[in-house]
C-alpha cells in the first residue's frame, strides 16, 4: 500500500504546490496591479503564469523524484530525471522570455504616454523592438545548449571540438557573413537612429510606412497595402529618402499648365481661401508662382504645407481639384488650348512626289 501512496503523495503534493504557489503570485500581481494602475508591468507580469506553473511543477518533480519510490520507474530513473531536466530548462528561458518581454512593453508604454515627441517615441519603439529580439535569441541559444549539455556524450562531443573552435569560427564567419552583416546593420539602425519603426521612405521608387524592423529585415507598407521586405543591410549601404527625419512636416507642390491670359493674382487669392478651408493644411507657408513658359501654355507652381506625408497628399489633392474646378467655372480662357487656322483657298495642291517650284519650272 505504501508503495502505491507514496507516490501518489510526491507527485500530487508537487502538483498541488505549484498551484498553489502559481495563484498566490497571481493573485499578488492582481492586486498590485490594480494598486499601481500607472504602471502596467504588474498587469504584463500575469502573462507569465504559465511558464512559472510549468517551472515550478518541473522543479518540485525533479527534487522529489527519488523520493517517490516508484521501483518500476527504477530502470527508468536516469531517462526520467533527463527529460525532467530539460523540461525545467525549457520551462525557465520560456519564463524569461516572457518576463524580459512584459518590462520591455511596460517600459515602452510608460515612454510612449509621457513623450510628446512622436519621432522619440517611434525611436524608442524601434530599439526595444530590437533589444527584445536579441534577448529572446540569446535565452534560446542559452537553454538549447545547457539542454544539449546535460547529456554525457554531447560534454565529450564538446571537449574535443574545443581544440578546432578557432576553425570552425572562421568558416562559419565566412558562410554567415551576409547574415552577420544583417545582423549588424540592424542593430546600426536601431541605435543609429537612421530609419524608425513609422517612418515615411522612399526606396527604390516605392514609398511607403516602416512597419517591422528584425535583426535581418525591414518591411515598409506602401500606400496601396502591399509590403516590401529588404534586407536592413539596404539601408546601411544605399541611399534613401526618409520624409520622417528631422521632423514629420513636408512642403509639396502642385503644378497648372495654363493659357498665357491666365489670371495669376486672381488664382493667389483663390489658393488662399482654399487653403483656409481645407483643415489639413497646417498654415506654415503657402505661394503661387510662373515658373515656366512655352510658346501655347505656361507653368503655374502652388506651393502648400502639411504636417506628415499622408496630410500633404491630401492637400495637394484638395488644392489641386477646387482650382481647376475655379478656373472651369469663372475663367475658363485660363485653361490651355490649341489654336487652329483654316486652310487658305485659292491654293492648287501639290501632285504627290512634286517639288515646290516644279510647276513653275516647267512653264
Amino acid at each position: 500500500m505504501e508503495d502505491v501512496l507514496r507516490p501518489v503523495v510526491v507527485i500530487g503534493g508537487a502538483v498541488l504546490l505549484t498551484l498553489i504557489l502559481v495563484w498566490l503570485t497571481d493573485r499578488a500581481l492582481r492586486r498590485i496591479d490594480a494598486a499601481h494602475p500607472e504602471t502596467p508591468l504588474w498587469g504584463l507580469l500575469r502573462r507569465c503564469r504559465i511558464p512559472l506553473q510549468v517551472a515550478l511543477c518541473a522543479a518540485l518533480l525533479r527534487g522529489s523524484f527519488e523520493q517517490a519510490g516508484l521501483k518500476s520507474a527504477d530502470k527508468h530513473a536516469a531517462g526520467i530525471g533527463q527529460a525532467l531536466n530539460l523540461v525545467l530548462i525549457a520551462a525557465a528561458a520560456w519564463l524569461v522570455i516572457r518576463a524580459a518581454a512584459a518590462i520591455v512593453e511596460s517600459s515602452y508604454s510608460r515612454y510612449a504616454a509621457s513623450g510628446r515627441d512622436a519621432a522619440r517615441v517611434r525611436r524608442v519603439r524601434t530599439q526595444v523592438t530590437l533589444i527584445q529580439r536579441v534577448v529572446t535569441a540569446v535565452v534560446i541559444v542559452v537553454a538549447a545548449a545547457s539542454m544539449l549539455l546535460t547529456f554525457p556524450a554531447m560534454r565529450a562531443v564538446g571537449t574535443s571540438m574545443l581544440a578546432s573552435a578557432g576553425l570552425l569560427g572562421i568558416v562559419a564567419g565566412i558562410a554567415a557573413q551576409s547574415t552577420l552583416g544583417n545582423l549588424f546593420a540592424g542593430l546600426q539602425i536601431a541605435f543609429g537612429d537612421m530609419v524608425r519603426i513609422g517612418d515615411t521612405v522612399v526606396v527604390d521608387g516605392e514609398w511607403g510606412t516602416v512597419e517591422e524592423i528584425t535583426l535581418t529585415f525591414l518591411t515598409v507598407r506602401t500606400w496601396d497595402e502591399r509590403r516590401i521586405t529588404m534586407p536592413v543591410s539596404y539601408f546601411t549601404g544605399k541611399p534613401f529618402e526618409n520624409w520622417s527625419r528631422g521632423g514629420a512636416q513636408m512642403t509639396g507642390t502642385v503644378f497648372f499648365h495654363l493659357d498665357h491670359g491666365a489670371p495669376v493674382e486672381k488664382m493667389r487669392q483663390r489658393l488662399l481661401e482654399i487653403l483656409q478651408e481645407c483643415p489639413e493644411w497646417d498654415g506654415r507657408s503657402w505661394s503661387l508662382v510662373v515658373t515656366d513658359t512655352t510658346p501655347s501654355t505656361i507653368v503655374v507652381r502652388a506651393l502648400v504645407t502639411a504636417r506628415d506625408a499622408d496630410t500633404l497628399w491630401t492637400v495637394r489633392c484638395e488644392v489641386r481639384e477646387r482650382m481647376l474646378e475655379w478656373l472651369q467655372a469663372e475663367h475658363a480662357y485660363a485653361l490651355p488650348r490649341i489654336s487652329t487656322a483654316p486652310a487658305p483657298t485659292g491654293t492648287p495642291l501639290l501632285d504627290r512626289g512634286q517639288e515646290p517650284g516644279a510647276e513653275s519650272a516647267r512653264g
